[in-house]
């Protein structure tokens, strides 16, 4: 550990906290994190040339794996053009009408350069079209780091799958409302898929108060189906963000939705978004690759597949396995997780230890219990086999 050791000091004499995005310092889990220096398909490897078997994969982006060589060659050849203009370029309109053939519920969309960028200009723009300035939102649904959807006077939070919760802030703060937005899978406390009827009365209730109905699907877009939770669950957003998969693996996102909401964006609407590296070369070239490739539907037979076979392997009568596709939380409790209540309940002391079992084995999961694994192509049987089987050793000693 010397290597990683003298990084992590290095790192923490000129990084907050020594990392760049707080999940990453392992204070869930414990412990000093390892410094990766490079990846390939399922696996990552550490600056002390350790290998692990990475279930991870960037938090969800690398449907296809690390290192992709038909993304990287494709990264390549737009960096020898040019790595920004702030200009437009034929790529951000392939990528754009790619995106609204895929998504059901987008006619028009706007390319930004992060999750957070994308909710945060998606409420704006909502704010703007209704007129009014509260959002609902959901606990333990994660949105990016924007004041309004973490801590703003003008939002509001509910229980997630709570329809009654929904219903009786609605009923109080209706006029005042200008978008719901929600997680349609909850991907931020661990999975927690939508109840049957969950989804169907929110846009109900958007629609009785005038409010507009905004999905986050920066973790579920492209993961779950092409057309991502809203191709799957068949409930339509007028705005959708999205992000990770959608830009390839590099730093993309975007926002979008009925045309009639989005043309009062600027420049020929009224409110205002703007950004300098937004649609840059290098992260529309990954996108295409990988969304034209997410045309295949067996692309998602596989992902299933190997989400199936990893959720049945992980089963015990200690946790629960919940599952949507290819992303999956084991929680360390026996009942279902519902919502943000019923994930903090669970055993975060045992899944620590799990994790740190399986590092020492290996294998890489999620430093947090309220994250997801995600399953990409690269992900085999014998990627599977080998997690189940240091898993199961986990369980048998009690």
């Amino acid at each position: 550990m010397a290597v990683a050791t003298g990084l992590w000091q290095r790192a923490r004499a000129v990084i907050p906290g020594g990392v760049n995005s707080p999940v990453r310092a392992w204070k869930a889990v414990g412990g000093e994190p390892f410094f990766v220096r490079r990846g390939g398909g399922a696996y990552v490897e550490d600056e002390e040339g350790r290998r692990y078997l990475d279930w991870v994969q960037s938090w969800g982006p690398l449907v296809f794996g690390h290192a992709d060589p038909e993304v990287v060659e494709a990264v390549r050849e737009a960096a020898l053009d040019g790595t920004t203009f702030g200009a437009p370029t034929e790529r951000e309109v392939e990528l754009a009408e790619e995106i609204v053939d895929a998504v059901p519920s987008i006619e028009k969309v706007r390319l930004v350069s992060s999750g957070t960028e994308g909710a945060m200009s998606a409420v704006r723009l909502a704010r703007g079209f209704t007129g009014r300035d509260l959002v609902l939102k959901f606990a333990g649904c994660y949105h990016g780091h924007s004041d309004t959807l973490l801590s703003d006077d003008r939002s509001v939070s509910c229980v997630f799958n709570g329809v009654d919760d929904v219903v009786r802030s609605v009923e109080h703060d209706g006029e005042r409302l200008a978008a719901i937005i929600v997680e349609p899978v909850a991907g931020n406390m661990g999975v927690v898929p939508p109840e049957p009827g969950f989804l169907e009365a929110v846009r109900e209730l958007c629609d009785a108060s005038g409010a507009l109905l905004i999905f986050d699907e920066v973790i579920t877009g492209f993961r779950l189906a092409r057309g991502g939770a809203q191709e799957l669950y068949g409930v339509q957003p007028d705005l959708t963000v999205l992000g990770k998969i959608a830009g390839g693996g590099l730093p993309l996102a975007v926002f979008g939705g009925r045309a009639d909401l989005m043309d009062e964006l600027a420049p020929d609407g009224s409110v205002f978004q703007a950004g300098t590296l937004s649609g840059n070369p290098l992260a529309t070239a990954a996108a295409l690759v990988v969304l034209r490739r997410l045309r295949d539907a067996r692309v998602y037979d596989q992902l299933e597949e190997t989400g199936a076979a990893l959720e049945a392997g992980l089963d015990h009568e200690s946790v629960t396995v919940q599952r949507v596709g290819s992303m999956l939380t084991v929680f360390f409790r026996t009942d279902p997780v519902r919502n943000e209540t019923d994930s903090v309940a669970s055993d975060r002391q045992r899944y620590a230890e799990l994790f740190h079992h399986l590092l020492e084995r290996g294998v890489y999961i999620a430093p947090s219990p309220a994250e997801a694994l995600f399953a990409s192509t690269a992900h085999g049987p014998a990627e599977v086999e080998a997690t189940v089987e240091a898993a199961q050793e986990f369980f048998a000693r009690g």
